[in-house]
């Protein structure tokens, strides 16, 4: 399958707008075959109580952008996707900079798509490991 990056990038940053997305400054920087990648700066908006990056954002920017990866495979016209779950093992801590999350499939089924995401910081340790289960549903006809 042969994506058009920039229009699906364009696509999953105009799709934040007004969205949880917008709030965390998640933007989306890559993607490919498979793969999709975002960014989301690590300051005191998604600090929790010991200036650390709270793990329910990188949660956020997991399912923020293995959601918008599974607009890869299905017809947003007549489809929509939901998460229906998630898990996170969060391996290390950061307190400030930049996180990315790159999220690749591991299973692409009609009906459900089941994804890998590793978050990792600018040196590429790795932060937060998540998987995460999407349901495509049809859209009901109006």
């Amino acid at each position: 399958m042969e994506i058009d990056k920039e229009k699906m990038l364009q696509f999953c940053n105009d799709f934040s707008k007004n969205t949880l997305m917008e709030t965390l400054n998640i933007e989306y920087i890559d993607a490919g075959e498979g793969f999709l990648v975002a960014k989301m700066p690590v300051n005191s908006r998604v600090h929790q109580p010991m200036g650390l990056l709270h793990g329910g954002a990188s949660v956020a920017l997991a399912e923020s952008v293995g959601s918008a990866a599974s607009h890869f495979f299905i017809n947003p016209k007549e489809q929509e996707v939901r998460g229906i779950e998630i898990s996170a093992n969060h391996l290390k801590s950061i307190r400030e900079g930049v996180v990315f999350g790159t999220a690749k499939i591991i299973h692409k089924g009609k009906t459900v798509h089941l994804w890998e995401i590793r978050i990792t910081d600018e040196a590429g340790n790795l932060i937060s490991l998540c998987k995460l289960t999407n349901m495509v549903l049809s859209k009901e006809k109006k």
